[in-house]
């Protein structure tokens, strides 16, 4: 911490005092893009992974290990899967390996085929999943109040080629499940929900998870509750259920029968001992997410043109991401700008989902005729900044990084000049 000295003026022949050191906090400095220290010395990330109670963890990994199954869907895949049913008010649960092998084998089971609808404001695994299968994904705009898909354009953009719909519910925000449902149904689609962020979304008995024709969870370490690496699809159909869980195990119906084109889709029984273990904190991490994000909406409150996305009511959230929108105009500096130099005092905020699916590979060089009319989309990631929370991020964390992002905001010329020098 940098210390400066202070003297103060004596009468003629006292003795004069020693200097006394003045401590001066990191973030009362220079900011670091101007020449001053970084305000942390450890960073501070978005998506930080919730640690469950670790002498519980080991005991379990334990029972793994003295049962000799750590795969093949164990005793602890098969508990994980239950408590996700109780938890969603769901009928099935198939626990996966990862997420986007969740999205892959749900499309699959779906027989989704040739042109499918999907958010290009998304990560892009919801896009690569469709790909990797062969199929097209077909961008839709979003509306910008929410993120989520608008049901107008989807309808829009429905031709005889279209096969389904698959909708994010973004940052835990419920998607317009009910539209989109009655869209499918009329003009006879398969819907899938991307409800990677929304494990632990929605009101008590009516969590998310039940919607379209399945929906698929991601429990990747970032994620709320996670299983270190990992995934479900959560259906109440029971024919959908069955062909999911044959695709994610080679096909097999028995021992050496195998009744169906498959893969390794299959979350293993570690994996599953992470996530029953994580599952046991779900009203304990819930709570400081919204510790968290009171924080930051008081840490904010008072800097121009940043502006905390606010939605719901908070017991129906899970809060795991913390999402600004920066109005350029109203702050000062650009939203790249103000990710900038945060970074540079090592608050790790991110620009999700930059630049958006559609100007990635390999759908940037493969625009259809007239290329992406994404309006909605292109505004939204030039505005989105999210900043970190979750367990690893203490208050005192948040308040300190609120003063960093409001006094990069008070100099935004200072600061806008430095990183164009030496860009």
């Amino acid at each position: 911490m940098p210390v400066k000295t202070e003297t103060r003026p004596t009468a003629p022949g006292t003795v004069t005092p020693k200097p006394r050191p003045i401590t001066r906090p990191a973030d009362d400095g220079d900011l670091a893009i101007l020449g001053g220290r970084p305000a942390f010395g450890r960073p501070r990330h978005v998506g930080a992974p919730n640690i469950p109670d670790r002498e519980t963890l080991m005991r379990r990994l334990d029972a793994v290990f003295e049962g000799g199954r750590l795969s093949n869907r164990g005793p602890f895949v098969r508990i994980f899967e239950e408590q996700v049913t109780k938890l969603t008010g769901v009928k099935h649960c198939i626990a996966m390996c990862n997420g986007t092998v969740a999205l892959e084998i749900g499309a699959r089971a779906l027989g989704l085929a040739d042109e499918v609808i999907v958010p290009a404001f998304t990560f892009v695994a919801t896009a690569h999943a469709l790909r990797w299968q062969g199929i097209q994904p077909v961008f839709c705009d979003v509306d910008p109040a929410t993120h989520n898909l608008d049901p107008a354009k989807v309808e829009a953009l429905i031709t005889p080629r279209t096969t389904g719909i698959v909708a994010v519910h973004l940052w835990g925000r419920p998607a317009p499940v009910a539209e989109l449902e009655a869209i499918a149904e009329r003009r006879g689609l398969r819907l899938m929900f991307d409800a990677a962020h929304a494990f632990g979304c929605g009101p008590a008995g009516h969590m998310i998870g039940g919607g379209g024709d399945l929906e698929v969870f991601s429990f990747h370490a970032t994620k709320f509750i996670n299983t270190a690496e990992g995934g479900a699809v959560v259906t109440n159909d029971d024919d959908l259920a069955r062909r999911v869980r044959l695709m994610q195990n080679f096909g097999f119906t028995g021992l050496d029968e195998v009744s169906a084109l498959g893969v390794n889709g299959k979350m293993n029984d570690l994996a599953a001992a992470v996530g029953l273990s994580s599952l046991e904190h779900l009203e304990e991490w819930l709570a400081v997410n919204r510790r968290n994000r009171a924080a930051w909406a008081d840490a904010l409150a008072a800097v121009p043109g940043v502006e905390l996305q606010n939605w719901g009511r908070p017991e129906n959230r899970n809060d795991q991401y913390i999402v600004a929108e920066v109005d350029a105009v109203a702050a000062g500096i650009s939203r790249d700008h103000l990710v900038n130099a945060l970074r540079a005092e090592n608050v790790l905020a991110r620009r999700y989902f930059y630049p958006g699916c559609h100007n990635m590979e390999p759908y940037r060089s493969q625009p259809p005729a007239g290329g992406w009319n994404l309006p909605a989309t292109e505004e939204v990631c030039r505005r989105v900044m999210v900043l970190p929370t979750g367990t690893a991020v203490s208050r005192s964390d948040i308040a300190r990084m609120g003063r960093l992002v409001a006094r990069v905001v008070a100099k935004g010329d200072a600061v806008t000049a430095a990183l164009e020098e030496n860009s």
